[in-house]
């Protein structure tokens, strides 16, 4: 890697820390089997927590371009959180109940 390789990487990995560092945070109970939004707009870097409020496990997932990722398995009172970093329609859907389903849409 050659320096400017090297300074770029680092401009992006800090740029990467500061859209996710300041970004909003938004909250998605489950509850009842549902997400308590069917869909919900934000901006790049904001970050959305998906709070687990049914006295079961859920697992959050999205095999969406925009973002991908699997939340795993996690109990009542449990969270986790999924911040949003490329723009697009992020599909949401819960691996233990296929009819829950949600959408998140992330513009710039």
């Amino acid at each position: 890697m050659n320096l400017f390789q090297f300074r770029s990487a680092v401009t992006l990995a800090l740029l990467a820390f500061a859209v996710s560092a300041f970004g909003a945070e938004h909250v998605v109970a489950q509850k009842g089997k549902a997400f308590s939004v069917k869909k919900l707009s934000v901006k790049l870097g904001d970050s959305v927590k998906f709070v687990n409020e049914d006295p079961f496990s859920h697992n959050i997932f999205s095999l969406s371009d925009a973002k991908s990722f699997d939340l795993g398995s996690y109990g009542v009172g449990l969270s986790k959180t999924v911040v949003f970093d490329k723009p697009g329609t992020v599909e949401i859907e819960c691996a233990v109940h296929p009819d829950m389903k949600m959408i998140v849409e992330v513009s710039k």
